[in-house]
């Protein structure tokens, strides 16, 4: 008898997990294209393209092919930040060598006030954030007070490492800017893979402006965001990828390009 209760037990246990399995398996991931590491040893074209990917995700950051310019996703539709500043709709055979997306379902939202620095934005997000293993989505729309972007120009082959190509951006600045910030921010357990902590791209919204985010100022805004536990990585299939060095150490080089970060107060951000 006693047995017989323990064996219930047991598949009633394993009807629990494989019921929280499957509740997870639902949940929106983040479908990373390629990594970080293979950005910052040159490899700047892949096989995706901007159609293919937006069927993982309504929401996201990345850049195109040859290193033209940044990748903004918002609201499903995906913008092309060009190194003269402008910007326009992607076309759906445009191809990226980086990018992360997703479904955006925000599970919090937040006002936010006056912040002189995106230090002190970030320090405001992370008080919303809970559990700072996880990944997290975040959208930040409202009015800046001031804002700075870049984007890289196009590259040719041979292709340079990042760090060395980035000394090229071209940098944009706004004063009193309505937009939207689009936001990852990935734990430290996934570095290599993503830039761990946040990586924030902008979008105007009268289109006429936007980028990597460097530094910002806000007035007022509503925070969004949602928590990820799940990721999902496809790896491109070329040579470049296959040749690219990523058993090196490139967390110096990653802090190199981030350097350029300069909030509006004069704080960087490594």
């Amino acid at each position: 008898m006693q047995s017989g209760r323990s064996y219930r037990r047991c598949l009633a246990g394993l009807a629990l997990g494989l019921a929280s399995l499957g509740s997870a398996a639902q949940e929106p991931a983040l479908y990373v294209y390629s990594t970080i590491d293979a950005l910052l040893a040159g490899v700047y074209e892949g096989e995706l393209t901007v159609a293919q990917l937006g069927t993982r995700g309504n929401f996201g950051i990345g850049t195109y092919n040859h290193l033209d310019g940044e990748m903004v996703v918002h609201d499903g539709k995906f913008y092309h930040v060009r190194s003269d500043g402008s910007v326009r709709v992607a076309a759906p055979s445009e191809r990226t060598p980086l990018a992360y997306v997703l479904p955006f379902v925000p599970t919090r939202t937040v006002a936010l006030g006056p912040s002189a620095s995106l230090a002190q934005i970030e320090a405001l997000a992370d008080q919303q954030l809970g559990n700072k293993n996880m990944f997290y989505a975040l959208e930040i729309k409202g009015q800046f007070s001031a804002i700075s972007t870049r984007a890289i120009p196009a590259q040719s082959r041979p292709y340079r490492p990042l760090a060395e190509v980035s000394k090229s951006q071209n940098v944009f600045a706004r004063d009193a800017v309505a937009g939207t910030l689009v936001g990852i921010r990935s734990p430290a357990l996934s570095k290599g893979i993503s830039v761990p902590g946040y990586h924030w791209h902008f979008i105007a919204d009268d289109l006429s402006f936007g980028g990597h985010v460097l530094g910002t100022g806000l007035a007022r805004g509503v925070l969004r965001l949602a928590q990820v536990r799940r990721m999902e990585v496809e790896l491109p299939l070329n040579e470049d990828f296959a040749k690219a060095d990523q058993e090196k150490d490139r967390a110096a080089e990653l802090r190199k390009v981030e350097s350029a970060r300069h909030d509006k107060d004069g704080d960087s951000k490594p």
